[in-house]
């Protein structure tokens, strides 16, 4: 019977290459991130229902307003983690448990999670900016279309059939218009967020590989630094337009 001594397994553990998804992730067997989001909107609705719906929408939602005026930034990323009635989070919680696996799977943990909260944060960024400074809404909606245009790109990269997506997509995108009281900019903004990092997050590890993590984290400061630019753009605009009427 053959015999090896430690420092001679731990030398050849070392020289095996670990095998990586096309985003440069570590290979994964289950979605965590994806059931940990779900239960994290899942427990913020059951809070919602404990203290009351529009409680919660109110002082934790996208309010235009509130962020510009009375500084409650925190309401870019609260606000994507609540939703308006069980059809709402039913929806989005099945979206995200449709595509979030497969999306996971492509990407790995930490790359998922971080497109998800940017996809979210694109959202927000982008009903703050066009809505009317009044509104008060409310929604995973930003994050799952995000989930969708990153789907759709990362499919294109590994050349698979992307038509159902595409097709979901679409409907979603023409319900955003047509229904009222859905807030499609948010839809939009995460959407256009979404790809542009599923884009960074698969697309560099083939044209910069010595230097992959690198070009992502840059593609991912580039991307966020945009959103803050919207975000004063807006908060400048709400405060000149607030200020000849006395509001402070």
């Amino acid at each position: 019977m053959g015999f090896q001594c430690p420092d001679c397994v731990r030398a050849g553990a070392a020289s095996i290459r670990t095998a990586t998804t096309v985003a440069g992730g570590a290979l994964i067997a289950k979605p965590r991130v994806t059931y940990v989001v779900i239960g994290i909107n899942l427990a913020a609705f059951l809070l919602q229902l404990a203290v009351g719906i529009n409680t919660l929408a109110i002082d934790y939602g996208m309010w235009p307003f509130g962020i510009a005026i009375d500084d409650q930034w925190w309401r870019l990323v609260t606000s994507a983690f609540l939703h308006g009635s069980i059809l709402h989070i039913a929806f989005n919680m099945y979206v995200l448990f449709v595509l979030g696996p497969p999306l996971e799977r492509i990407l790995g943990h930490a790359r998922f999670l971080l497109l998800y909260l940017v996809a979210a944060l694109g959202g927000s960024v982008t009903s703050y900016a066009f809505s009317d400074i009044r509104t008060v809404s409310v929604g995973a909606s930003g994050a799952i279309f995000g989930l969708m245009g990153a789907l759709i790109v990362a499919g294109r990269r590994l050349r698979t059939d992307i038509r159902q997506v595409a097709v979901l997509l679409g409907i979603n995108v023409v319900i955003g218009f047509i229904a009222p009281g859905v807030d499609w900019r948010a839809h939009l903004g995460g959407l256009v967020v979404g790809a542009a990092m599923a884009a960074i997050l698969v697309y560099t590890p083939q044209l910069f590989r010595s230097r992959r993590s690198l070009w992502q984290v840059s593609g991912t400061v580039v991307v966020l630094l945009m959103l803050v630019v919207v975000t004063a753009w807006r908060t400048g605009q709400i405060a000149d337009y607030v200020a000849p009427l006395g509001i402070t």
